[in-house]
This record gives C-alpha cells, structure tokens and sequence, in this order.
C-alpha cells in the first residue's frame, strides 16, 4: 500500500486519541462503499496561500475541525505557495546539467516542508511517522538527480517532479489536522484519477475517475476519517504521474468534490469572494453574494479570475454549490455559486 494510503484508525467520535494514532485503516477499507452515509459531504480546497507555514495549516485545518463535526469533509490540498515553481526551477536546473544547483534547491524545499513539521509541534508518536514520509519522498526527488552528466528532461519529468509539492503538503495537512483532533489520512490522487497522457496538461476520465475515486475515499469518509487529497495531479493507466496544467487545483477540487457527490465545494482562498472588479486595484469593486453558473461563466469569459473554466460545467452536472471565501476572513460569508440565483452586490 502507498504511503498516501497509510493508515490509522477513529474513535467512536472520529477523532483520534494519541494511542490510536498511528494504528491501521484495515478495518476502514473493508468497508463497503454501498452503505449510505451518515452525513452531508462537503470538500474543502486550500489554495497555496492558506497554507504556508505551520500558522496558516493549522487555522486551516480548524476550519476543517469546524465543519466536521455535522458534516463529512475532504480536503483537496495545494502545494505550499512558491513551492511548485521552485520545484519547475529544480527541473530547469536538471535540464541545464547544473546537478549541484539542483540538489542545493532540493534541500531547501525539503527543509522548508520538515521545518513546518517541526513548528506544528506535535507529540513525538505523531511527528516522527510524517517526518519518515517526508525523508521519503524527499529521497524521491533526488532520484530525479543524476549522479553526473545530464538527464532527460520532458514533459513527463516536469509532471513527476511538480507534484511533490502537493505530496509534502498533504502529510503537513494531515499532520495539522491530527494536532487538532481530527482523524485524516493523506491520499494521493494520482491513486484514482485517471488521465490521458498530455503531460503538464492531461484531462482525467470522469467517470473512471468517479469509479475508481470512490472506491478509495468512501470508506474513509463513511468511517469518520478526513482524506486530505492532492490537487492538480493525477496518473496515466500505467501509473506515470501527470498534472491538470498550472492554476488546476480548483478543478481537481470540483473534481473530486463530483466523486464523492459532495453538496457543496468550498474554495478557500486568500480574498473575500468575487467581485465585479479586481478588489486589489478598483476601490470601485464590489462583492457579489449570489451568482449562478451562467453569471459566473460570463465573468470568467470577460477575463475575470474567477474559477478554473472546468470547475463551473462540473458543478452544474450535479447541481453542486460553489463557494468562494477567504480563508483570512472566515467571518465573511463569501460568494455561492449555483444554479438559478440572481447575482447581487454587496
């Protein structure tokens, strides 16, 4: 089983107490996914910027703990803002044949990510088994480095290498939520979603991905536990490692938020909601509470950052609402996105 799979076991609350840290999912897996769940489902996506450093995961994850205490969560994780272009930098520098720069860039990745564990603070029966995941993968990435001479770098190099962000950055979470008393495992997505072999910009099979998705993460769900999924990544059918292209986090929210039939998908992110304008340079911006799809679709159109342009078609399919808040400002009510409702200002 890979290490995204690890597994530990709830309590009859589902959370864990430090002697159930640690244990095994068996029991979780054996599951089966035809039992109906006990609650709604919503899924949480954090953007980078929610997540940098030990501070903001852990306000993120009791956002989490909030929520889960009526309502059955996924998280759907980006990499730590910065990291995934620090991470292309490493494969230029491969591609360059400057290995030592690229080792040297390496380490400072890795270290950021073990530094953030260590400033969670956690009990030394939870830190060491992330930390182990941690070293693991880091050793991953520098198998990436040859010993000497140049190595061949493609598209499929830079999608293997770019999802180590999202790798480290699930376990952090995880770990986060854990400090808070919330039972959560790490879940790569490259385990479910299935995509074609357009590396640095592969579209999934949905519905294998929905087949394949619940699988995996029902009985986590149906068993009280948090699954903290990687976004932006996925895999071929011979298990090679691709991405959804730059910016695709939001997709891979709405994409396994449609998995799993969550009623809402909520996009936490670093302003209040949309706006008519950019609120960072237009005083005269103003903050929209409602928007159908079709309302959000036409401000996507006109240039505004609104959503990724694949998150809306999928949130109609099933009638999903969409939300964007700030993660900073979890006071504000954000904006809803879904199906007949009449775009209004704040």
């Amino acid at each position: 089983m890979s290490p995204e799979q690890q597994q530990v076991s709830p309590s009859a609350e589902g959370e864990l107490s430090p002697g159930q840290r640690g244990a095994t999912l068996e029991r979780v897996l054996s599951l089966t996914i035809e039992e109906e769940l006990p609650k709604e489902i919503i899924a949480f996506k954090f953007g980078g910027s929610s997540l940098l450093g030990a501070e903001r995961l852990l306000h993120a994850a009791s956002l989490v703990r909030d929520t889960a205490q009526a309502s059955s969560v996924v998280v759907i994780a980006s990499a730590m803002k910065g990291v995934t272009d620090r991470l292309i930098h490493f494969a230029h520098l491969l591609a360059e044949g400057r290995n030592d720069a690229a080792r040297k860039e390496g380490d400072a990745i890795v270290d950021l990510h073990l530094s953030t564990l260590s400033d969670l603070n956690l009990e030394l029966a939870d830190y060491e088994p992330v930390a182990g995941e941690l070293k693991l993968l880091s050793q991953d990435l520098f198998h990436e480095v040859p010993a000497r001479g140049r190595t061949l770098v493609d598209a499929a190099l830079f999608d293997r290498v770019s999802s180590f962000g999202e790798r480290f950055a699930v376990r952090l979470f995880a770990a986060a939520l854990l400090a808070n008393g919330i039972a959560a495992v790490p879940v790569s997505a490259s385990d479910f979603v299935l995509t074609c072999d357009s590396f640095r910009d592969a579209k999934p099979h949905l519905e294998l991905t929905r087949q394949r998705g619940r699988q995996v993460l029902l009985p986590l769900l149906q068993s009280g536990i948090v699954p903290v999924v990687t976004g932006f990544i996925g895999a071929t059918r011979d298990g090679r490692i691709t991405t959804l292209g730059r910016n695709s986090s939001d997709f891979s929210g709405a994409l396994i938020a449609h998995v799993v039939d969550a009623e809402e998908l909520v996009i936490w992110t670093d302003v209040d909601g949309v706006y008519t304008a950019n609120p960072r340079e237009s005083k005269e911006a103003k903050l929209l509470h409602e928007l159908s799809y079709d309302e959000a679709h036409a401000l996507a159109a006109s240039g505004a950052k609104v959503l990724h342009p694949h998150v809306l078609p999928l949130a109609a399919q099933t009638g999903m609402t969409v939300w964007i808040r700030n993660t900073f400002n979890p006071d504000a009510r954000g904006t809803r996105i879904g199906a007949q409702l009449n775009g209004g200002a704040a």
